[in-house]
């Protein structure tokens, strides 16, 4: 069982820069692979970025790739995802979510764990 819990999110505006964090329970955070999702109003949940259980490995959405970048530190049971260069589209709730195994998947399914989400608004 994996416990997780979001925090980061918030108000800015077009063009700034959000750090989301993901904390993890258990003891073995360091066997799962992890995954951002974001959903926007009346859409559906989406993938967005996703890192192996080592972190040595990454995978993105085209929509984010070259602003956003996913970590994680083992050692502190978390995950992050820096976004920058933020756009009004980029509105939506994010979730962090863990599947057992080393590599990152980016669809819905392959993940068991989901946190409650982070609400982040990007004005124009």
């Amino acid at each position: 069982q994996v416990r997780l819990v979001e925090s980061g999110g918030g108000l800015v505006q077009a063009g700034g820069s959000l750090r989301l964090s993901c904390a993890a329970s258990g003891r073995t955070f360091s066997s799962y692979a992890m995954g951002w999702f974001r959903q926007a109003p009346g859409k559906e949940r989406e993938f967005v970025a996703a890192i192996t259980a080592s972190g040595g490995g990454t995978r993105y959405a085209d929509s984010v790739k070259g602003r956003f970048t996913i970590s994680r530190d083992n050692g502190k049971n978390s995950v992050y995802l820096q976004m920058n260069s933020l756009q009004p589209e980029d509105t939506a709730v994010y979730s962090c979510a863990a599947r057992p195994g080393i590599r990152p998947q980016t669809q819905i399914s392959e993940y068991d764990y989901w946190g409650q989400g982070t609400q982040v608004t990007v004005s124009s």
